[in-house]
């Protein structure tokens, strides 16, 4: 895995211009994860931003974005439960929207599906996903979450 934080000031390229001025602003692996996926197109898969388009080019703009995408992927998951819960948990502290208010609706709809990078596995989807439900499990009770009816 390749490691853009230890870029010095001076590198240049499409990589380290999205590490140092965006990157390295979001305080949460699981935000650049969420962030990251945001810049993808549903319907071509491309990762597209203006910015670093018109710097670099939108082929390398793509490419940086899917690199640090898949990066930042295998990131969360080296770490473990307790790791992922710290790191979940400053996410959430930095949204504008309740705790209670944002697990209610993962859990109803379940968008953290969206956050796996193109790259990723079988293995490392379901290693994803089982960490990514448990957690949600632990924060539902913290958090007093109503349980989901399944007949509603």
């Amino acid at each position: 895995m390749k490691d853009l934080k230890v870029k010095g000031p001076l590198e240049r390229g499409v990589a380290a211009d999205l590490w140092r001025n965006t990157l390295s602003r979001i305080p949460s692996v699981f935000g650049r994860l969420v962030y990251l996926s945001s810049l993808r197109d549903p319907n071509t898969g491309r990762y597209e931003h203006h910015g670093l388009g018109l710097v670099f080019g939108d082929r390398q703009a793509d490419i940086a974005l899917q690199s640090s995408h898949t990066d930042t992927f295998l990131e969360w998951l080296c770490y473990d439960l307790e790791q992922q819960k710290a790191d979940l948990n400053l996410y959430l502290s930095d949204l504008p929207e309740l705790k209670k208010t944002v697990l209610d609706t993962w859990l109803r709809l379940a968008p953290y599906r969206n956050l796996l990078p193109g790259s990723a596995s079988d293995v490392e989807k379901r290693v994803y996903l089982s960490d990514l439900e448990a957690l949600l499990a632990v924060l539902r009770n913290e958090y007093g979450v109503a349980d989901l009816d399944p007949d509603a």
